[in-house]
């Protein structure tokens, strides 16, 4: 964001980024558990059905003598969910907002068809925070996202709300039954916009693959590479990193996605 020439609120007026999503300061933690959390997220790309006492021998392994309560402390922090089948123990109060998985055998086939999103911790140099953002599953092309230090629906449903107003309203969008989705919030909002609503089944570890790639792509290739110190440093990195995903020509439809709309900052 250190254009010589625009100020940083004009900058964001042109990307049609919320100013403030540059100025989160990082979560604080104790020092022992960041290093842990940044093991942990790097681990668990690779393998996610890992539960509570995997870890515990894991890290124990690692040199770190930690027992269970302080890992399911940090997987609550980190927002993880061991993914595993189970039944489902949602809380009664959120089961009249979880919607059924619409997209088993669903041919896509245009851009605007179907949408996802989904939220994942980024570990920094001295803290961590949250990234969300909204893919179109078409042309694999990340639409909107944003960057905070808490989880709330409200968030989350700003970001959608940015790429709705760049490119349309989609016909579905799909999600996990996080506590963001599985809110009056976010159920409202989609079913005022007659937009079909889809989530992941509980315990599915590949509903909602696509931007799971995307999240190893983004880690791999740039966060565990450069952990960043404050909010500016990591949103330039992100969207660094999300030119670079656009460039690439292999995704699904082998299409290469139109990245005009954060040209305009570029060519400035």
């Amino acid at each position: 964001m250190n254009h010589p020439h625009l100020s940083v609120r004009k900058q964001c007026e042109l990307l049609t980024v919320n100013r403030g999503c540059i100025y989160y300061k990082p979560v604080e933690e104790k020092p022992e558990n960041i290093v842990m959390m940044r093991l942990m997220d790097e681990h668990l790309m690779n393998h996610p059905t890992e539960g509570v006492e995997s870890m515990v021998y894991w890290l124990r392994d690692h040199g770190f003598p930690i027992g269970p309560k302080r890992i399911r402390r940090l997987f609550r922090v980190m927002g993880h969910n061991t993914i595993y089948r189970r039944k489902n123990l949602t809380k009664a109060g959120l089961r009249e907002y979880i919607r059924p998985y619409l997209l088993r055998g669903l041919d896509i086939v245009r851009p605007n068809q179907l949408w996802c999103t989904d939220i994942t911790y980024i570990p920094m140099r001295k803290g961590f925070m949250y990234l969300t953002a909204v893919m179109d599953v078409y042309s694999r092309k990340i639409l909107a996202w944003g960057i905070s230090n808490s989880m709330d629906a409200s968030w989350c449903l700003e970001v959608l709300k940015q790429a709705i107003a760049r490119y349309g309203k989609p016909e579905i969008v799909n999600s996990d039954q996080g506590s963001q989705y599985t809110s009056a919030t976010w159920i409202q909002y989609l079913e005022g916009c007659d937009i079909k609503i889809s989530m992941d089944g509980k315990g599915r570890a590949t509903d909602n693959t696509w931007i799971e790639r995307f999240w190893k792509s983004l880690k791999y290739d740039y966060v565990y590479l450069n952990p960043s110190d404050d909010g500016f440093e990591l949103f330039e990195g992100v969207q660094n990193h999300i030119e670079y995903y656009h460039s690439k020509v292999h995704h699904g439809t082998g299409e290469k996605p139109d990245v005009r709309y954060n040209v305009q900052l570029l060519a400035a």
